[in-house]
C-alpha cells in the first residue's frame, strides 16, 4: 500500500520506517531540509535505540523516501499526520498550527481514495473539526493516537499494546483501510479499539494524565517520607504489590519531563476549561506543581551540600529527560544543571547521548564528553538521569574529590556508594552519612 507520513520528527520518522518494514511504500514529508537530508541518507536526527539500523535498512530497500514536496502524496491511500503540537507560548493550550498547516497543504492532493489518519496528540474536538474541513475533498478522517515511549519507539510501533481508531459515524470503510495498513500487527492478536473521534483523542491525553499523576503521587509520598524518616522506595514496593495499583511508574525522583507529559497535561487542563469542565482536571495543577517542586528540591540539596563544603564544583550526570534518549525537552536533569549554573556554581554536565542537544539548548553549560571529565574536580555529584552507565558505575574507581552524591533518580546502589565513602542522599530515603 502507498502511505505518506506528514511530519518526520520523532513520531513521524519512526512511523515511516516501521510501516516500510512491514512492506508498505512510504513517503515522509517535512519542511526541514537538514532533517530530510539526514533521513534520506539513512541517519536519524535523534537518538533512539534500534532506529538507525531500521532506517538505513528501509531506505536501502527503496520503499522509504523523504521529501518536502506535498504533491508526492497524491497517490497515497493513507496519510498519517505526525506533526508536533507544542505548548502555545504564554498559554497552557496546545499549539495546533502545524496540524492545521498540514491539512491545508494536503487539500489539493487528496480525494475520495484518501484516508487521513491523525496520530498527533490534539485537544478533544480537533478530529471532528478537521474532518469537516476536508469533507469537500471526499477524503475521510480517522484518529489513530500514538503511544510511543522514547527508548522503545520501534518496539511500540511494531508491537503495540493496543491500536485505537477514532472514526466518524458508521465509517467502516476507514476501519477496513487502516486494518490493511496494520495487518501484520493485528495478526499478532494486538487489541484494537474502534470508537468515536472524541474518545480516541481522550485516550492519549487521559493516559498521559494518569501516568503523570502516578509519578507525582509517589513524589508527594517522597516529600512526606523525607520529613518522617520513611523510605519511599520500600513504600512503593509495598503498595505496588497491590494489583489495583501496580509497581510501574512508582519510582520517586526528579519527576517527569520530555516532549509529551508536561505539555499534554497542561493542554488537557486548558481544553477542559474551554469545554466548561474546569473543576474536573484541577487536580492536574497540583500534579504539575509536585513535579516541578522536585527540581527545586534537588537544586536546594546540591546548593546546601556545596555551601557546607565551601565549594562551587558540581557534576550533573545525565541531561536527557530519560535514559536511552537524547531528548532534552523539559528535562528535569538539564533544568537542575542550568539553574545551578545560573546560581553561580561551577557545573560540569555529562550524558551518554544528549550532550550535543543539551549544549544547543543551554550553551552556557559546561558539558563534558566523558563521565570521568565531568567528575574530575567535582565536590558533589548529582545523578539526574537513570542511565545504566551510572547505575553500574563502581564509585570506588572514581578519580574525583567528591564524597557527596545526590541520587535524583533512586537508581544507584546506595550501599556500594556508602561503602566507597560517600554521603548518599536519595530522594525520599534516609540519608546515609559517610563512614567515620
Amino acid at each position: 500500500m502507498k502511505i505518506a507520513v506528514i511530519g518526520c520528527g520523532y513520531l513521524g520518522a519512526v512511523h515511516s520506517a516501521a510501516m516500510s518494514s512491514v512492506g508498505h511504500e512510504v513517503v515522509g514529508v517535512d519542511v526541514d531540509p537538514r532533517k530530510l537530508e539526514m533521513l534520506s541518507s539513512g541517519h536519524a536526527p535523534f537518538y533512539e535505540p534500534g532506529f538507525d539500523e531500521l532506517l538505513t535498512e528501509q531506505v536501502a530497500t527503496g520503499r522509504l523516501s523523504f521529501t518536502d514536496d506535498f504533491s508526492k502524496v497524491a497517490d497515497a491511500e493513507v496519510i498519517f499526520i505526525g506533526v508536533g503540537t507544542p505548548q502555545t507560548e504564554g498559554s497552557n493550550a496546545a499549539d495546533l498550527r502545524y496540524v492545521n498547516s498540514a491539512i491545508e497543504s494536503l487539500k489539493p492532493y487528496i480525494g475520495a481514495h484518501t484516508l487521513i489518519a491523525g496520530k498527533s496528540t490534539v485537544p478533544v474536538g480537533t478530529a471532528a473539526r478537521l474532518a469537516s474541513e476536508i469533507e469537500s475533498t471526499g477524503a475521510r478522517m480517522l484518529w489513530n493516537p500514538e503511544f510511543l515511549r522514547e527508548g522503545f519507539a520501534v518496539q511500540d510501533t511494531l508491537r503495540p499494546d493496543r491500536l485505537v481508531y477514532g472514526i466518524g459515524d458508521g465509517d467502516t470503510t476507514s476501519v477496513a483501510q487502516l486494518d490493511e495498513v496494520y495487518r501484520s500487527i493485528l495478526d499478532t492478536g494486538v487489541d484494537r479499539i474502534v470508537t468515536d473521534f472524541a474518545t480516541a483523542e481522550l485516550v492519549k491525553v487521559s493516559a498521559n494524565a494518569f501516568l503523570a499523576t502516578k509519578i507525582s503521587f509517589i513524589n508527594a509520598m517522597a516529600e512526606i517520607a523525607e520529613q518522617v524518616g520513611a523510605d519511599v522506595t520500600e513504600l512503593a514496593d509495598a503498595i505496588g504489590l497491590d494489583e489495583r495499583i501496580g509497581r510501574k511508574f512508582l519510582n520517586s525522583g526528579l519527576g517527569f519531563g520530555g516532549g509529551c507529559l508536561p505539555k499534554d497535561i497542561r493542554a488537557f487542563q486548558a481544553r477542559a476549561e474551554e469545554v466548561g469542565a474546569t473543576e474536573s482536571l484541577q487536580f492536574l495543577s497540583e500534579v504539575d506543581k509536585v513535579n516541578l517542586r522536585r527540581r527545586d528540591h534537588v537544586v536546594d540539596l546540591a546548593a546546601r551540600e556545596l555551601d557546607a563544603l565551601g565549594s562551587k564544583r558540581v557534576a550533573v550526570l545525565g541531561l536527557a529527560f530519560k535514559p536511552n534518549s537524547d531528548d532534552v525537552r523539559d528535562s528535569a536533569a538539564l533544568d537542575v544543571a542550568a539553574r545551578l549554573t545560573a546560581d553561580g556554581y561551577e557545573v560540569r554536565g555529562y550524558d551518554p547521548k544528549a550532550g550535543e542537544t543539551a549544549g544547543r539548548v543551554q550553551p552556557d553549560l559546561d558539558i563534558r564528553s566523558t563521565l570521568a571529565e565531568a567528575v574530575a574536580e567535582a565536590d558533589v555529584i548529582v545523578v539526574g538521569t537513570e542511565w545504566a552507565e551510572f547505575k553500574e558505575l563502581d564509585p570506588a574507581t572514581l578519580e574525583s574529590p567528591a564524597k557527596v552524591v545526590i541520587d535524583g533518580r533512586n537508581t544507584l546502589d546506595r550501599k556500594r556508594w556508602h561503602d566507597a565513602g560517600f554521603k548518599v542522599i536519595a530522594l525520599g530515603r534516609r540519608t546515609l552519612e559517610p563512614k567515620a
